[in-house]
């Protein structure tokens, strides 16, 4: 039976209902994770748990250590991730409270530690990453949010931006020229280290806010704050039913 691990990103630092068997704190040659590695059961199986922003959520999206997350979750046990991110929506149909499962990533980070494959190689490697996310795992999600009812896309062009402001019109509008459907600061390079170490991985993600110009309103922290306290209960029924199927 696949061993799952969920990635909480912002508003999901806790996972209520899990009941913790163990918690974990790894050091990782690549340094110390954002928070202990949760280990418990939630809907009846056994899953391990990370808060990616560290608990209390104090680690901006350009100072997480992904390398070390990932490297933790593999080694204490995890075949796949799902990954949840909060979001911008840029396509029309991403409205606030709406969810996404992306197909697709266009990172526009810089300056983060993005691979494994950087120092002491026997040989240069190269991973292929024309699909970033785990079909299987996808459909897993999409059928989990078609059975509960709740809207969603089963598609979705992740643009990761560096953060941790939010971005203008202007660059908005140059990432919906570039096909990006939804924006957000933590899916690179948490996907493609995914995929360096054999770890299935699929996101599914929050829209809490119109991106920069989709809305005549000013983006605040209490609108954003407002759709995660109304959306992360959906997000734990979904993810409760991908484990529980």
């Amino acid at each position: 039976m696949t061993t799952y691990a969920i990635i909480g990103g912002t508003g999901l630092t806790q996972l209520e209902g899990l009941q913790i068997h163990r918690s974990v704190e790894m050091e990782t040659p690549y340094g110390v994770p954002s928070a202990p590695v949760l280990v418990g059961e939630y809907a009846g199986r056994e899953v391990l748990f990370l808060a990616r922003h560290g608990h209390p959520h104090r680690l901006p999206p350009h100072k997480v250590n992904y390398r070390a997350n990932l490297w933790a979750l593999k080694q204490a046990g995890a075949e796949a991730v799902l990954a949840v991110n909060a979001v911008g929506g840029i396509h029309e149909a991403m409205g606030t409270g709406h969810f996404s499962v992306p197909h697709q990533v266009i990172d526009y980070t810089s300056g983060r530690e993005h691979t494994f494959f950087a120092d002491g190689l026997e040989q240069v490697t190269h991973i292929d990453f024309s699909y970033p996310y785990s079909e299987p795992l996808r459909q897993q999600l999409i059928a989990a949010l078609a059975a509960e009812g709740y809207g969603f896309s089963d598609f979705g062009v992740y643009g990761a931006t560096q953060g941790p402001r939010l971005e203008t019109v202007a660059e908005i509008t140059r990432m919906e020229r570039d096909g990006c459907d939804v924006v957000g600061m933590t899916g690179m390079p948490e996907a493609a280290l995914a995929r360096e170490i054999d770890l299935a991985y699929a996101c599914l993600a929050l829209v809490v806010n119109p991106a920069a110009g989709k809305s005549s309103a000013v983006i605040t922290m209490a609108e954003i704050e407002q759709a995660l306290h109304e959306g992360i209960g959906k997000v734990k029924t979904v993810l409760a039913r991908v484990l529980a199927a």
